[in-house]
């Protein structure tokens, strides 16, 4: 299991993650605005096969073309290094 992250550790983390945000421990999220429905579903689809292929799944949130993210792992209760590299993967495809 991967080892829970520090409030102080996530928060420099995000610092390089432009638009995130630091829900202390516990999270990080970011809310991403596309062009129109189907730009936030390839976004989603998108998103969704590279969590699959780690084994790391957000929780996804989509109204219309707006798509809000939050990442934490849930086994290690809080934010660990894999949900820092999900994210930097979820900005190549915004």
């Amino acid at each position: 299991m991967p080892e829970r992250l520090s409030a102080s550790q996530v928060a420099e983390a995000v610092n390089a993650l432009s638009g995130w945000a630091a829900d202390g421990d516990q999270a990080i999220s970011k809310t991403f605005k596309l062009d129109d429905h189907i730009a936030a579903m390839g976004f989603v689809n998108r998103v969704a096969m590279a969590a699959e292929v780690m084994g790391h799944h957000p929780e996804l949130s989509i109204v219309y073309s707006t798509v809000a993210i939050r990442l934490s792992t849930h086994d290690a209760g809080g934010v660990t290094q894999l949900d820092l590299d999900l994210a930097g993967r979820i900005e190549h495809y915004a």
